[in-house]
């Protein structure tokens, strides 16, 4: 595409124009920028609840790829890459997955992750090849995120991702965007004109991280890594998470520190293990195996055993 052609379309998108509210903003003073910012960030949890339905499809399918044994794959470039990334780096600890369950593809790769590499996100092909080097199959979930929705290193991954038969997603903050229209669901929080013209890392990339955080918590939630609102399959690896898994079985049990630490040293640090076994006074061997009956669910799991 030319200069000209690519200056024409970024008119077209909402996410590149000029927001009216902070014409002014250079000329004032340092909390009244702060303010400006704010006030604009106050839009973003509306934009993102505009479009609960079609994050909400988005969920079943991811959980339908996890009952499988597939996995859920962001693929982005600059900030929306990275934000993948993160969100995908948070699972392992926080619900105890396998690192390949939810996986953040970067164009420009990890170098690009702390250093910009903005050229990289031009690559149709370099979005294929990722998805091939990973083996992408046609039960996993690919999520193309990108701000504009024209991004050609995602634009080529969610080809490929369609032409395999995976479920495809489209992240992006423009309605009529190129990845929308290509999609299996298309996820669109409009949040209007940034702050700055085109800093895209501001209300646009605070609605794709809500939405991230939703897409995983929920699905996680969904296939049973939770037990009412406490997160029962952390895996703790250092201080603080040791005192976490213990405050977690306290939490759902009721009871002392010391009949926390008790429980969790016979369960080998298995949270959920050791709040069945508090819970309905079972061993170990008959609690991991109820546990595997109910598929993982805790409350399955517990069923009318309390004591």
């Amino acid at each position: 595409m030319t200069e000209q052609g690519l200056i024409s379309e970024l008119d077209r998108l909402v996410s590149e124009g000029r927001n009216p509210n902070t014409m002014g903003i250079d000329l004032l003073p340092t909390a009244d920028i702060l303010r400006k910012i704010n006030d604009e960030d106050r839009s973003v949890p509306s934009a993102v609840e505009k479009v609960i339905p079609e994050i909400a499809i988005a969920v079943d399918r991811i959980v339908c790829a996890f009952q499988k044994g597939a996995r859920l794959i962001y693929m982005g470039a600059g900030t929306s890459g990275r934000l993948g990334v993160l969100d995908a780096s948070e699972c392992p600890p926080t619900f105890g997955v396998s690192p390949d369950m939810v996986i953040g593809l970067i164009a420009g790769g990890d170098e690009a992750l702390v250093r910009a590499t903005e050229g990289a996100e031009d690559d149709v092909q370099s979005g294929v090849r990722a998805l091939k080097d990973i083996d992408l199959t046609a039960d996993d979930v690919v999520v193309g995120v990108a701000v504009s929705g024209r991004t050609p290193y995602v634009i080529g991954g969610l080809t490929y991702a369609r032409e395999i038969g995976a479920t495809t997603v489209a992240l992006s903050c423009n309605r009529t965007s190129i990845i929308a229209g290509m999609a299996d669901i298309a996820i669109s929080p409009v949040v209007g004109p940034e702050v700055l013209t085109g800093s895209t890392r501001l209300k646009s990339g605070t609605a794709q991280k809500l939405v991230l955080n939703m897409l995983t918590t929920a699905s996680m939630i969904r296939i049973g890594k939770s037990y009412e609102n406490l997160m029962v399959d952390v895996h703790p690896s250092n201080r603080k998470l040791f005192a976490r898994a213990a405050r977690i079985v306290m939490q759902a049990t009721r009871c002392t520190a010391g009949q926390a630490r008790e429980a969790l040293d016979r369960t080998d640090n298995d949270v959920k293990l050791a709040i069945l076994i508090t819970l309905t006074g079972m061993g170990v061997d008959d609690a991991r195996a109820a546990l595997a009956e109910a598929g993982g669910f805790l409350r399955k799991a517990i069923g009318d055993r309390m004591m």
